[in-house]
């Protein structure tokens, strides 16, 4: 028998509790601009391809918000600013529209939009105190409309409000700001229905997680943070409260029911983190399997995942099949997503023109096939039915695409639809027809997420183990106050599973920042205090000073993919999750001179970023040397290696290693030269596609595709040189390599 190869795609949809139940108001608005940009139109599109199915999980700590929204009863900053008239607008608001109002990747939904795109441009040339001082009613009164409207995904373009809005572009009104906002509220008020209507017809499965998306295994037992890091620093406190798992997965499945009439099959673990020791809760609630990444997979096999030169898996019957897990509640399936695929969407695809980026994803598809048909006893098409699962972030990346992912989703359906071998199904319907032939023993299910199949996202930095003692204390001020019931007190139990979410902890410490990070700190301890209160005990000094002292360190790693556009003018948005290492003034005195002021580095799918910043005023041939040379170094890897080809160099580390790459470029020209070692350390010119661009800063992107011998997975080190006519001047870091990990 023959079969398709089998493709489940799951779409995560969440937001953690923004409402501070300390006064009943939402403290972000990204429940109610998401719910307008991100959730409807996502099925809407797949509403029109009806051969094609799919599974989203909706994280009931969302909808509970939606819901609030819905209702009228929610009210955030930005809406109450949004709905002000702007003559009554106090100085504090006007300070925070400024500050706050551009929250939003410029690009792709600010600068499409003339009018937006001018007061953004004001703020950012002239500065915040310019527009404080300088800005007219109206300027707020276009801004505060701008900042709603850019949201509205361009799927509802066409609704006749909607589009006069756009085609108006300035001088709104405070009565056009109202209707706005209940423009947002209409499309917010669609989401659940349809939803469960497209899995009533049997498109859609719909999914949920633990009530406010804790890491269970966390709750479990903090312990579990050194099965993927033995040598990690665990807080002060255990945390130790497996019976609040139980807790969440209940309240979870009962506003499941009650949402879409049914009781949920799927179960998407929070930030697909899972361990033995949460299974068996998991089969008690009934549900039926669960998902978790390659990673996971990998540490449970002790097997680590080979990928080709095109980042195709090379051992795929271990990957694309579903697992069993055996618990004394029953059995629970497990399906592993595919991280490179997954993250292809996440964090690549919206750099790429929508249709290549589509005709690439199923091209990936379509190699997975090939593989698996290598490794069968022959035939031309699949003698086993396979399935690859491609599970991400349902919202965030769309920000990053152009016009927030439509075109790319349009074509990548038309092309499915029409696909004679790749069938899209939803999980449950996959296990229905092809139950898991394989058992997982679930002691050796591996406890890690999806993020490197560990937790130290969440756990092991010094700031997040504070969060955790925090929490642990008042976790045992709860289980000291017998008599507080979820019956009886339930204000209590509800700021406890709120503190248990796992976003406070994602934000807190080194790893992510954002523009609300302090907020983030705040909501989490209100929700501390909020259980303190309900329970008439004092709230503790700790919980009312700031969990994160706000340093940030001088060098830092990157903390996620980074597409920016190579035109030399250092936008903050493209390197914000970039790696950063300063150079200039930072050392100290014994600190080599260099007119490099600083480096900024970082990788998507595509290619390898680098930025330097120089100092005020240096020019190529002036004041700066004429040329900048990047070499790679690729620790325990069998690839050839020459010497530095420059003059003058120092015989001192790492100058005195031998390399296997070299990029070149003429800072003056901007033009650039690669080469590659071969045998008896003699360099050969390569062809190169690399980007390079010099104003405010030297920008540059190298694709992968011009290492050639790089493959997916590995690590490199690089080094920068300065030098003038091939006669070295200085290089950074001064005594180490720069650490890039291939994606």
């Amino acid at each position: 028998m023959s079969y398709p190869l089998y493709v489940a795609f799951i779409w995560h949809q969440h937001q953690p509790l923004y409402k501070s139940y300390l006064d009943g108001e939402y403290r972000l608005p990204w429940v109610r601009l998401h719910g307008t940009k991100d959730y409807l139109d996502l099925v809407l599109l797949l509403e029109q391809f009806p051969r094609l199915h799919q599974t989203v999980n909706l994280v009931p700590s969302l909808l509970l918000q939606i819901e609030d929204y819905v209702a009228g009863t929610a009210f955030d900053p930005y809406l109450s600013a949004a709905l002000t008239p702007t003559e009554a607008l106090q100085i504090g608001q006007k300070q925070f529209i400024v500050e706050h109002f551009f929250d939003a990747h410029h690009r792709t939904m600010i600068d499409p939009h003339p009018r937006y795109a001018e007061l953004y441009e004001q703020q950012q040339h002239n500065g915040k105190a310019w527009c404080l001082e300088h800005w007219s009613l109206q300027d707020y009164s276009d801004l505060l409309a701008w900042h709603n409207l850019a949201w509205f995904d361009p799927l509802f373009w066409q609704d006749a409000e909607i589009a006069c809005w756009l085609e108006q572009g300035k001088n709104f009104t405070l009565s056009d700001r109202q209707r706005i906002y209940s423009k947002q509220r209409e499309i917010l008020s669609r989401i659940i229905p349809q939803h469960r209507r497209m899995q009533e017809n049997g498109q859609l499965e719909v999914t949920t997680t633990p009530y406010t998306h804790p890491i269970l295994p966390l709750l479990a037992d903090t312990n579990a943070g050194r099965v993927a890091v033995p040598q990690m620093t665990l807080p002060t406190q255990r945390f130790q409260w497996p019976e609040d798992i139980p807790r969440h997965l209940r309240k979870a499945k009962h506003l499941y029911r009650n949402w879409f009439g049914c009781n949920p099959k799927g179960l998407w673990p929070s930030e697909q983190s899972v361990s033995p020791a949460i299974l068996p809760d998991i089969a008690e609630q009934g549900f039926q399997w669960i998902c978790s990444d390659e990673a996971v997979l990998g540490w449970t096999l002790q097997h680590f995942f080979h990928r080709d030169a095109m980042g195709t898996v090379m051992e795929p019957e271990l990957l694309y099949r579903p697992y069993r897990l055996e618990t004394p509640h029953g059995d629970l399936a497990i399906v592993f997503r595919d991280h490179r695929i997954s993250d292809l969407i996440g964090f690549t695809y919206g750099n790429m023109p929508p249709r290549q980026a589509a005709i690439d994803l199923v091209g990936q598809l379509e190699a997975i096939s090939r593989t698996l048909k290598s490794r069968q006893s022959g035939g031309v098409a699949l003698d086993r039915p396979w399935l690859v699962t491609i599970a991400l972030d349902g919202e965030n990346c769309w920000e990053y695409y152009t016009l927030d992912g439509k075109p790319f989703l349009e074509s990548l359906y038309q092309i499915l639809s029409e696909h004679p071998s790749i069938q899209l199904v939803t999980v449950s319907e996959y296990l229905d027809k092809f139950p898991p032939t394989e058992t997982l023993p679930s002691h050796q299910l591996h406890s890690g997420s999806w993020v490197d199949g560990s937790f130290t996202t969440w756990i092991g930095d010094p700031v997040k183990n504070r969060a955790w003692d925090l929490l642990t204390e008042a976790r045992k001020t709860l289980d000291a106050c017998p008599e507080a019931t979820e019956e009886n007190n339930p204000e209590a139990w509800e700021a406890l599973y709120a503190a248990e979410g796992s976003d406070w902890f994602w934000w807190f410490g080194a790893g992510h920042s954002s523009n609300q990070d302090a907020m983030f700190d705040q909501l989490f301890r209100e929700h501390l205090m909020t259980l303190y209160r309900a329970l008439n005990k004092p709230v503790p000094d700790s919980v009312r000073r700031p969990v994160d002292d706000r340093i940030i360190p001088a060098d830092c790693r990157p903390s996620g993919f980074i597409h920016p556009v190579i035109d030399g003018q250092a936008d903050p948005q493209d390197w914000d999750r970039a790696g950063r290492i300063e150079v200039g003034g930072s050392r100290g005195t014994m600190h080599q001179s260099t007119a490099i002021q600083r480096l900024w580095y970082g990788v998507d799918h595509l290619n390898l970023y680098l930025r330097v910043d120089f100092k005020t005023g240096a020019k190529p041939g002036v004041s700066l040397p004429s040329e900048l040379h990047l070499f790679w170094f690729y620790p325990d890897r069998p690839v050839a290696i020459s010497p530095i080809p420059l003059e003058n160099l120092p015989n001192t580390a790492p100058l005195n290693y031998s390399y296997h790459h070299h990029l070149g470029i003429n800072l003056m020209t901007q033009s650039a030269w690669l080469q590659e070692a071969v045998e008896s350390n003699q360099w050969h010119s390569r062809m190169t596609r690399a980007n390079v661009a010099f104003g405010d800063c030297l920008e540059v992107s190298i694709p992968w595709a011009d290492l050639s011998t790089v493959e997916p997975d590995w690590s490199l080190r690089l080094l920068v040189i300065l030098a003038n006519n091939g006669s070295y001047q200085n290089h950074v870091p001064n005594d180490t390599l720069i650490p890039v990990d291939v994606p």
